[in-house]
């Protein structure tokens, strides 16, 4: 196999991936779970339990039944708090997070562009968080009650570090609950608690559950030809990092104990988790709930609190981008939410470097430069190797083709007489590929690491290039990466069979119209690597041509 047919096969099964990934986004099976009718809705009996409350393993239903949640969640004053990075709108229904705009990510690159919005309350992209307590005894202060607030409106004070927002339950039994939020200047991290005082005349038994619900969405962080992941996620330091898909969820019910992991549902860039106490045993579920929504969360173990006695359930919450260093700083194995797949171990020091050059430049287009000039320098003796083999190749390519001329369709003669031809010429035909084998890896790292990477979204470069994460919208970079693809196939040896060489030839034009919609960063990273290629091939080929070595 030739360093032609191992260049066409890698590029081929890049190309093909990609499409896979496409096609089954946009027309595979999706994980939509049925939609009742309004009749089916209220022949409901009104006695049912709510179908989105969780019940712990073994649990009797019960005392108190709720009516099924509705597919529009119901609503009741909304709160509204403004930090330095966040504005967001709690609803006393059940104090749930109804909406979370990231202050400080736009939607868009326009000047007048609205935040980002991570959590939705409203239909089709709802996105929301849930918590309350169960008791089998008495009324719940679920995610269905109805919590009192002190104020509408809360804000972070100048000079302050942190925003307290408490929201106000009581039992007609005596039993208070008070659900505070707690905000952080800088941070994207939330802590949530739940306090209990047992004004009853008798003990109080109760679990706190945290969930994320929310809708399969086409635009959450998706483009044309680039597919990421978007659903729930689950670590646990047995498991590990694992994705619950929607179709997971709607295959199966998670039930599941984990001591110090997390759940999440996470996006391209963006995530919102949930985090218990650490050393918490706690148990990890999934739902499907009418109206295609999807649940994942986690239940803690019962705790009895004596009457006239006070306890407090707590948990971390995180809402907003997926910033490596604060995850980590949260919880472990959060930062794998930034997905590089299978090459982690290579990425994430690849995003070390290119964050690490860009702190010197404070341009992200230049560090991609820089780091593809140094991965480049790293790999130049493997390249050289390749490139000499490709040269002595072109050398060779005229009394190749005088032998395929005159053993015609003799493939056994023909292959007997170019392996004496390679032994005289003392010419490894396979010599490029391990060369090329051994840098796939790093490349395909690398390409993770400018797709997954919240760093690079809507990060400028110069001139027309204003959003390295968005494609180009001249397609200049696209017809670069086409045209330097052709010059470095006139400086490789030109293939045998013809097919195979009017393959090689379209080639080019298919990853420019591919490349075409790719973000630009990532097509930045191409241009650049192509140009140093083609200038070390240029300098080895004629080298050897000139008879050289």
């Amino acid at each position: 196999m030739d360093n032609q047919r191992l260049f066409l096969f890698v590029a081929l099964s890049f190309v093909v991936l990609l499409l896979w990934q496409a096609w089954m986004e946009d027309y595979g099976p999706k994980p939509i779970a049925e939609t009742p009718s309004p009749a089916a809705e209220s022949a409901t009996s009104p006695a049912a339990p709510a179908e989105d409350l969780p019940l712990a393993a073994g649990d009797a239903q019960p005392a108190q039944t709720l009516p099924p949640e509705e597919l529009v969640l119901s609503s009741g004053q909304r709160v509204r708090v403004e930090t330095d990075v966040l504005s967001l709108e709690i609803d006393t229904t059940g104090g749930d997070l109804r909406r979370a705009d990231l202050l400080t990510y736009p939607e868009t690159t326009a000047d007048d562009s609205a935040p980002f919005r991570l959590l939705n309350g409203t239909l089709p992209n709802l996105h929301v968080v849930q918590s309350g307590l169960r008791t089998m005894d008495g009324e719940e202060p679920t995610h269905h009650a109805i919590f009192s607030a002190e104020q509408a409106h809360y804000r972070l004070a100048d000079g302050a570090d942190s925003l307290q927002v408490p929201l106000h339950w009581r039992s007609p039994a005596g039993v208070e609950v008070t659900k505070i939020y707690t905000f952080h200047r800088g941070s994207f991290k939330v802590d949530l608690e739940h306090r209990v005082t047992n004004n009853s005349s008798s003990d109080w038994r109760g679990r706190q559950y945290r969930q994320l619900q929310r809708t399969w969405s086409a635009e959450a962080g998706q483009s044309t030809f680039i597919r990421t992941y978007l659903g729930g996620v689950l670590y646990s330091p047995e498991e590990k990092y694992e994705k619950i898909d929607f179709d997971d969820m709607v295959e199966a019910d998670l039930d599941r104990k984990v001591t110090n992991g997390w759940a999440a549902m996470i996006q391209h860039y963006f995530l919102a988790a949930l985090v218990p106490e650490a050393g918490e045993e706690n148990r990890y579920y999934t739902k499907t709930l009418s109206g295609a929504r999807y649940v994942i969360g986690l239940i803690s173990p019962t705790r009895a609190i004596a009457a006239g006695d006070s306890d407090t359930f707590k948990t971390r919450l995180f809402i907003g981008p997926k910033l490596q260093d604060e995850m980590a700083a949260l919880a472990p194995g959060l930062e794998l939410t930034v997905d590089y797949g299978v090459l982690t171990v290579l990425s994430q020091p690849l995003f070390w470097l290119l964050k690490y050059i860009h702190k010197l430049l404070d341009n992200w287009g230049w560090a991609i430069v820089i780091l593809t000039i140094l991965i480049k320098l790293a790999f130049y003796k493997l390249s050289e190797t390749s490139y000499r083999s490709m040269a002595n190749m072109r050398k060779l390519t005229p009394r190749l083709q005088s032998l395929k001329e005159r053993y015609g369709d003799d493939r056994q003669r023909l292959n007997q007489a170019m392996m004496e031809l390679y032994k005289k010429e003392k010419i490894n035909p396979l010599g490029g590929c391990l060369p090329i084998l051994v840098q796939i890896p790093v490349f395909i790292a690398l390409y993770w690491v400018l797709l997954e990477s919240v760093e690079l979204r809507q990060a400028p470069f110069m001139l027309w290039l204003q959003d390295l994460s968005s494609p180009d919208p001249y397609y200049v970079l696209p017809l670069l990466m086409g045209a330097t693809m052709l010059i470095q196939q006139k400086l490789n040896p030109a293939p045998l069979d013809p097919i195979q060489a009017k393959v090689m030839m379209v080639l080019p034009i298919v990853f420019t119209v591919f490349f075409a919609f790719f973000p630009s960063g990532l097509v930045l990273y191409w241009v650049v690597n192509n140009a140093l290629s083609i200038a070390q091939q240029w300098v080895i080929t004629r080298r050897i041509e000139r008879g050289g070595k």
